[in-house]
């Protein structure tokens, strides 16, 4: 039966194989479910739903992937999204949570369509390489100062606006925790976030500081808090035009960086130098999202930490569906997951923040046309607290840079749409 659905000879692999890198993928990247909720229950959702809602839609995108695809890819929510729908929208903008998910539920309508039409592969075409990495570095950076923040390293200065803060308990554990985190990647050691995240919140329960539940395992909460909640009416605003968008590039730039990164290693690769079935993967992650937001989440895509399980011998749909069985069984354990503390997550947070801000060794800043509109990309991301705000500003430096520069013509047509909604986000 195995044999049939993912045709393991002929990629050279075995069940049990398959089975091994799967669980690898899962430990790597099961961090999101402890992170993740407790990002976005700061808008107001409710957590226990949030974590029941992480592993359902993580357990879809990630099944998808390993029946439509045939491919060892997991999905969950994704980090950095996950920052933009919490930080930008909704503390920013001032949306609520449910037209926070109007915004994701749109936002992947509009990505399938354009994977469907191909006019996703334009889009990626007409933004520079360089630009799109500075996307990632500068999401990078905005999470890891999210995770300052959150950890209380980093506190608000009336006089400089931020200032190093009380070096209390938690903090201490926390920096602890994020040194355990470091050690363990370091080492090469699986699941070293997740690891660190455990360490932490054991010596939190030892101090003090965090409390053990009733129980270890229970029923899965329900996810009727916030499943089915998106307000779509709300989201169809002129002033959510931007970020509708730039959940969509941070999506394509995302999934794109992904599949790029693990196709090579997973012998994704066709006779022509294409990956195959790359319009598959962006379509299954369109669908993820588009199904995660009427369960109540931001927006799912592809997992970087996927490549862990490839490194381990994955390549077929069989290791996706290993970790995607295992989020499917994770929400029995959502008391244990419900009392991990802030200052636990917060160093994830930093260390994911280091994965993407390496973006920035790609970069080429000895070229003024280049180093402008990616610096100002990356560095207005934390600043403004916005993703959209960065990116925006990044398309929009690109194009006056390349018209002062008289290379103008260099300008894709779609790309001059794209700084026009860019202006757009800008001004509303």
């Amino acid at each position: 039966m195995l044999e049939k659905v993912f045709r393991l000879k002929e990629h050279n692999t075995t069940a049990r194989q398959e089975i091994t890198a799967g669980v690898t993928t899962f430990l790597t990247m099961a961090y999101v479910i402890f992170v993740h909720p407790d990002m976005l229950a700061q808008t107001g959702m409710d957590k226990g739903a949030l974590i029941t809602v992480t592993c359902l839609s993580a357990f879809i995108g990630t099944m998808i992937t390993a029946l439509w695809v045939n491919a060892p890819l997991a999905m969950a929510p994704g980090m950095g999204l996950n920052a933009f729908f919490t930080y930008t929208l909704v503390f920013g903008q001032g949306a609520s949570w449910e037209e926070a998910l109007g915004v994701v539920f749109i936002s992947g309508l509009v990505f399938l369509i354009l994977t469907l039409t191909g006019v996703r592969e334009m889009i990626i075409e007409a933004i520079p390489s360089q630009l799109r990495l500075a996307v990632g570095a500068g999401i990078g950076l905005f999470i890891a100062f999210i995770g300052l923040q959150s950890l209380g390293l980093v506190v608000g200065n009336p006089a400089t606006l931020v200032g190093l803060g009380k070096v209390n308990i938690s903090v201490a554990l926390g920096l602890v925790g994020f040194a355990v985190i470091g050690f363990l990647e370091m080492r090469g050691i699986k699941g070293g976030i997740l690891i660190g995240i455990l360490v932490t919140t054991i010596l939190g329960v030892i101090l003090g500081q965090v409390s053990l539940p009733a129980s270890f395992i229970s029923t899965p909460p329900s996810i009727a808090p916030v499943a089915l909640k998106f307000d779509i009416l709300g989201a169809l605003k002129i002033s959510m035009i931007g970020p509708i968008f730039s959940f969509m590039f941070v999506d394509l730039f995302d999934s794109v960086g992904t599949i790029m990164a693990c196709a090579h290693e997973a012998e994704m690769i066709d006779e022509h130098g294409r990956i195959e079935n790359a319009s598959k993967i962006l379509e299954a992650d369109a669908v993820a999202t588009v199904v995660g937001s009427a369960l109540g989440t931001s927006t799912t895509t592809t997992f970087i930490e996927s490549a862990s399980g490839i490194a381990d011998g994955g390549r077929t749909g069989l290791t996706a569906m290993t970790t995607a069985l295992l989020f499917l069984v994770a929400p029995l354990f959502t008391p244990i997951i419900g009392i991990v503390p802030a200052f636990a997550t917060a160093p994830a947070l930093m260390i994911v923040g280091v994965y993407m801000f390496k973006n920035l060794l790609d970069i080429d800043f000895h070229d003024i046309e280049v180093a402008i509109p990616a610096f100002l990309t990356i560095i207005l991301m934390p600043l403004t607290y916005s993703i959209s705000v960065g990116i925006s500003f990044g398309f929009i430096s690109y194009i006056l840079v390349s018209i002062f520069s008289g290379d103008a013509g260099k300008i894709k047509p779609i790309m001059w749409i794209i700084g026009a909604l860019s202006l757009v986000e800008i001004i509303f």
